[in-house]
């Protein structure tokens, strides 16, 4: 999973000193990301359009506690980026990386997993 460009960007900016184990916890919190449900839904609804907190919150029907909380793993991990406009602050999908990863994993899902939706009362089971 560590590849080529990130072992270069940590020889290049970090002397190489960086333990693999804490790469793989960078890989956990990455990828825990998208566990949950209102970050899965915040990221769907920023692939159509740049919103702000208040219009995540009524198009979602979330408190804002919770919005505010998912954004900010969002923005740490690189998912969604923000920008200032007036007193605003509007947040968008990362176009550069992760709309693109989003479209592949929509297209494994697709592929592979469409399964799992009729296997709906094992999978409650197995959680």
């Amino acid at each position: 999973m560590i590849n080529g460009n990130i072992l270069k960007h940590l020889h290049n900016n970090h002397n190489g000193n960086i333990p693999k184990e804490r790469l793989y916890k960078a890989y956990k919190i990455f990828f825990g990301t998208l566990v949950s449900e209102p970050r899965l839904k915040i990221i769907d609804l920023l692939k159509k359009d740049k919103k702000t907190v208040s219009e995540i919150m009524d198009e979602l029907d979330i408190e804002q506690t919770i919005v505010s909380h998912n954004l900010s793993r969002l923005k740490l991990c690189g998912f969604v980026k923000n920008e200032i406009r007036g007193k605003y602050r509007y947040y968008s999908l990362n176009k550069e990386t992760i709309k693109p990863l989003i479209e592949i994993i929509n297209k494994h899902m697709s592929k592979y997993c469409v399964h799992i939706l009729g296997a709906n009362k094992k999978l409650v089971k197995l959680n």
